[in-house]
């Protein structure tokens, strides 16, 4: 992680979040939490997935610093290809979640058996380890609630 803000790696402006890193895992969380109340395997699929990207975008917003503007915009970048940029060490990670971004389209299209209840568990859990993962790249481990406490 770059010391200096004049080190952090630049990436165009328009693609920075506007929420603070700790919203977004804030966000992330609760996007966890639907996932694993959601049935339909697509729905569960793309609520995960979801939650993912917002990790992944907590951590652009708190290592990345906005580009000059270019003259024109280039084609839009995929926040899995800014990770890769941002937090090289995660590049596995952003490979994993860039590869099921078609999966989770179609199924938000609605397109049935996109996914099987096998593939909505395992993006699930890879989702919550991916959220814990930069939650503690961050210094903003997560502290999960005791069953039975949640007001």
């Amino acid at each position: 992680m770059p010391t200096h803000p004049a080190q952090a790696p630049t990436v165009p402006a328009h693609v920075l979040p506007h929420r603070t890193p700790a919203q977004l895992l804030a966000v992330a969380r609760i996007g966890l939490s639907e996932a694993a109340r959601t049935r339909p395997d697509g729905l569960r699929y793309a609520a995960a997935h979801l939650a993912a990207l917002r990790a992944a975008a907590a951590l652009l917003a708190a290592r990345a610093r906005p580009a000059p503007a270019p003259a024109r915009r280039h084609r839009i970048t995929s926040v899995w290809v800014l990770l890769s940029t941002v937090a090289p060490e995660l590049d596995e990670w952003a490979a994993y979640f860039a590869a099921g971004a078609g999966k989770r389209a179609a199924a938000e299209a609605g397109i049935p058996r996109v996914v099987s209840a096998r593939e909505a568990d395992d993006l699930l859990r890879a989702a919550e380890q991916f959220v814990s993962v930069v939650e503690t790249a961050l210094g903003l481990a997560h502290q999960p609630t005791l069953d039975g406490l949640a007001a």
